[in-house]
């Protein structure tokens, strides 16, 4: 009678042992499913949050000159104990854009080349002609803002009569501004000019505002050699 209590004693310890097993068992199944799903859940988050940047980047890309976004990363300001500042692209320019009333005087790339972006230099739109063409339509985008980018950060200064020069092919060709204008940000820019002239466009965004472009239409008025 003894022997069979304590067997039987045995095996309620050994199925409540095998219950505590299968418990443990089961929740260890349970926090790994949910850990599992909380896992892939963040990481969801993680891979949307790196294709809206790519996205934003791609956009900034391909409608340069209707995405000129006031930069103001302080990042990637120049350093202020910098003695002087070489222009990493200068072997690359083919010309040089000069606007003597802002203190703007700063290279350009050929259309083609890698260095053609607002994100290193002023732009040259792919829609351009260059200024040695006849009625042809020069067009140059570039930043505003802050940023050491912000190549045309001061172009809200000009005004109707004000002049810029291009240098391109040992030549100076020299404009006025006949014409400003603004436009919303469509992913296009309208230009509106004389198409008997021979002219040039800036696009910049507006000052003050995250919604609008603006236009600066110049048409050439003389060429001499430099």
């Amino acid at each position: 009678m003894q022997n069979t209590h304590t067997k039987n004693k045995i095996i309620i310890v050994f199925g409540v042992t095998l219950f505590i097993i299968g418990l443990i068992f089961l929740s260890s199944n349970y926090l790994n499913e949910k850990r599992d799903i909380a896992y892939q859940y963040m990481n969801n988050l993680l891979l949307e949050s790196v294709e809206t940047v790519e996205l934003k980047e791609e956009v900034g890309i391909m409608d340069t000159t209707s995405s000129l976004e006031e930069t103001t990363n302080q990042e990637e300001q120049k350093s202020e104990e910098t003695e002087e500042y070489v222009d990493p692209y200068l072997k690359y320019y083919i010309g040089t854009l000069e606007i003597p009333k802002i203190n703007l005087s700063k290279g350009f790339t050929d259309i083609n080349s890698k260095y053609n972006t607002v994100n290193k230099n002023i732009q040259v739109v792919e829609t351009s002609t260059y200024p040695d063409v006849d009625k042809g339509n020069f067009i140059i985008a570039a930043h505003s803002g802050t940023s050491y980018l912000a190549y045309f950060k001061n172009l809200y200064k000009l005004q109707l009569g004000d002049m810029a020069f291009v240098n391109y092919k040992g030549k100076r060709y020299s404009y006025k501004i006949v014409d400003i204008y603004e436009q919303e940000k469509t992913g296009q820019i309208a230009i509106y000019r004389d198409v008997n002239k021979t002219t040039m466009t800036l696009v910049t965004c507006t000052k003050d505002s995250k919604t609008k472009q603006t236009i600066y239409i110049l048409e050439l008025v003389n060429i001499e050699n430099i």
